[in-house]
């Protein structure tokens, strides 16, 4: 199922049963599958138009009277778009609003360069008081949408809108301040995010057949990061790559490294986007274009075994 179904089922579910949910978009409904809920919940749907700082400062206002407000646009669009709005109206008040990028890197395939935010983690990461998620397919989606309504202050949730890889069965357990041991190995920790988690499993596989034992794990909340979770692996391995849709600066590489700089130095492999902007393509162009893809992540797996 689209991962928009799913956002939508979930709130459709979720907003009969409590009736501070509210939803603000920038003229995206129909793009974020939510348009269905203008028919269910007239009172409760707005659109701004196209006016994202807007959207925020609204959402921001709604909070202050108890509602909990979710906002929707593109990912550059809610993010470095009206960077100041959640840094001061959101984050710095300490109001509930949740944002909701959509189609974040790559996954804005033909929209281009104007529409990839490859930036947007580390525009939000260096703001306090917000939580950064990023699911990986539909079963950890619909598990955590609950899990963030309910938690009470600012989410960023970076959505794929369209169908993705399962990665998850039904009995999967989640927990947003926890990420997901994949597969467990002894040589190499490799540490991914949405989109790249099914690509790190992939390049897993071929690893294993060149007797190379890697360990894979779900970073989906990306702030706060799962620290003991990266150590862990990390002192048992003593060697990591990161995997990730986003800049190489101020993203899950970024992260990891910090943590690692600080308690145990290692050397760390950053698969993502190096420092460029956006273009057009599908996905299967872009992920080899930006080195995104089981290859990329096979070859630099290789590389760090290598200088052990």
């Amino acid at each position: 199922m689209e991962m928009r179904k799913v956002l939508f089922k979930e709130l459709e579910k979720i907003m009969r049963h409590n009736s501070e949910i509210i939803i603000i978009n920038a003229d995206l409904a129909k793009a974020a599958g939510l348009s269905g809920l203008n028919d269910i919940f007239p009172d409760r749907c707005f659109n701004v138009g196209v006016a994202e700082q807007n959207m925020a400062g609204v959402a921001a206002g709604m909070a202050t009277y108890g509602f909990i407000p979710c906002i929707f646009s593109f990912a550059p669009f809610v993010t470095r778009r009206i960077c100041d709005q959640i840094a001061i109206s959101i984050c710095y008040a300490q109001q509930n609003v949740k944002l909701f990028g959509l189609d974040p890197g790559i996954a804005a395939e033909h929209n281009g360069g104007t529409h990839m935010s490859f930036e947007d983690i580390g525009v939000l990461r260096s703001i306090p008081n917000i939580i950064i998620f990023e699911p990986c397919d539909e079963v950890q989606f619909e598990k955590s949408i609950l899990e963030i309504l309910n938690y009470n202050g600012p989410v960023y949730i970076r959505m794929f809108r369209k169908e993705t890889p399962k990665i998850f069965d039904e009995n999967y357990k989640f927990d947003l301040l926890k990420s997901d041991i994949l597969k467990k190995g002894e040589d190499i920790s490799i540490f991914c995010t949405g989109i790249m988690v099914h690509e790190c499993l992939n390049a897993s596989k071929i690893l294993d057949n060149l007797g190379i034992s890697s360990e894979i794990i779900n970073i989906h909340t990306i702030k706060p990061i799962d620290k003991k979770a990266i150590l862990d692996s990390v002192r048992k391995t003593k060697r990591a790559i990161t995997a990730e849709n986003h800049n190489v600066f101020g993203g899950l590489f970024s992260a990891v490294s910090e943590i690692l700089s600080e308690n145990f130095p290692v050397m760390v492999k950053p698969i993502g986007i190096h420092n460029e902007f956006g273009q057009v393509g599908d996905m299967s162009f872009l992920k080899e274009y930006y080195g995104l893809t089981a290859k990329n992540i096979v070859e630099n797996a290789r590389r760090l075994m290598n200088k052990r």
